[in-house]
């Protein structure tokens, strides 16, 4: 597996490889249009062999990864606790699907390894936190404006959730592109009380 390099600048908030990033500081990107989430974490280059595996788990209904995932994910968060301006956090969630979608696939990935995962970092797992109320087409090779709108108003907090006033609320994803969808999902959990929301990637695309 193939991990950033620790020497490389990254936006903590993000996670984008920047030329203006230094010394943890935030890319000129979110400084400027500030997305919703409050930090992102993530394991892995979307490049070869991740991507290969990650299409295995998506497409072709490989669950086994799904737990590799989640330790890697674990290894990076691990390592990260104790940094400035991280807290410990309260829950874990994943990014949800559609019911279409859902029925389609069989299953939804970022809840497979929000699973695993939730067991390495002994948080609680709300696996029914969120619902995608409208079924978006996949971001995959739309352009970044259309992007924009295809998210918007997608998700809903489940009447069913639990309070989460003040809550940190962590986010499980397989892969982060433009990062639309996360923000959208973030900007959910911030409108029923989320303190602080912190997206959980596998891999990382270049950004778009």
């Amino acid at each position: 597996m193939r991990f950033f390099s620790r020497n490389s600048p990254r936006c903590p908030v993000c996670a984008r490889l920047s030329s203006d990033t230094v010394g943890g500081e935030q890319c000129g990107a979110c400084l400027q249009s500030p997305p919703a989430f409050d930090a992102s974490i993530v394991a892995c280059d979307y490049a070869a062999p991740v991507d290969h595996l990650i299409q295995a788990l998506k497409f072709h209904g490989r669950l086994a990864f799904a737990p590799l995932f989640a330790d890697l994910l674990a290894r990076v968060v691990h390592g990260q606790r104790g940094m400035v301006g991280q807290t410990e956090a309260d829950l874990l969630t994943a990014v949800p699907l559609s019911a279409t979608r859902l029925a389609v696939r069989g299953f939804n990935q970022a809840s497979e390894i929000a699973r695993s995962l939730s067991n390495r970092l002994h948080l609680p797992l709300a696996s029914q936190l969120c619902i995608r109320v409208r079924d978006t087409s996949a971001q995959a090779g739309l352009p970044l404006k259309q992007r924009h709108v295809n998210m918007r108003g997608a998700f809903i907090v489940s009447p069913a959730a639990p309070s989460l006033s003040g809550k940190h609320v962590m986010v499980v994803d397989d892969v982060m592109t433009s990062g639309r969808t996360l923000h959208e999902l973030a900007a959910c959990l911030k409108r029923y009380g989320a303190s602080r929301v912190t997206n959980l990637v596998v891999a990382r695309t270049p950004a778009v």
